[in-house]
C-alpha cells in the first residue's frame, strides 16, 4: 500500500462518521483515541500524497542532472504512479458515495 495512505488508514478506520466516539470510550479518552475527524484524515492523506509526488519530481530532476541513479529515479516514479492511482481510486469512491447519497429519498 502507498505509504501516504497506508499510514493514515488505521486512523480513518478508527473514526466514526457520526462524530461520536468509538464504541466503549467516553469523554477525553474518546477524543484522544479518535484522534481527528474524517476531513482532517483525508486532508493529511492528500498532503502526504502531494509530498510523495514532489519527492519523485525532485529525484527525477536529480536523475536528469546525473546526481541520482537510474534505479532511484525509477523507484521514485513508480511510487508516484502508485500514489496517483490510489488518489484517483479514492476520488472515484468518494464521488460514487456522494452520488449514491444524492439519489436517496428523504
Amino acid at each position: 500500500m502507498i505509504p501516504a495512505i497506508g499510514s493514515a488508514m488505521p486512523r480513518v478506520d478508527a473514526m466514526r462518521l457520526d462524530g461520536l466516539s468509538p464504541a466503549g470510550t467516553t469523554g477525553a479518552a474518546a477524543t484522544q483515541e479518535a484522534g481527528q475527524s474524517f476531513a482532517a484524515a483525508m486532508s493529511e492523506i492528500a498532503r502526504e500524497a502531494t509530498q510523495s509526488m514532489k519527492g519523485a519530481e525532485t529525484v527525477s530532476i536529480q536523475g536528469v542532472n546525473g546526481k541520482a541513479s537510474t534505479q532511484a529515479v525509477v523507484d521514485a516514479v513508480m511510487g508516484a504512479e502508485r500514489t496517483l492511482q490510489t488518489a484517483v481510486a479514492l476520488r472515484d469512491k468518494v464521488v460514487s458515495a456522494y452520488l449514491e447519497l444524492s439519489r436517496m429519498s428523504i
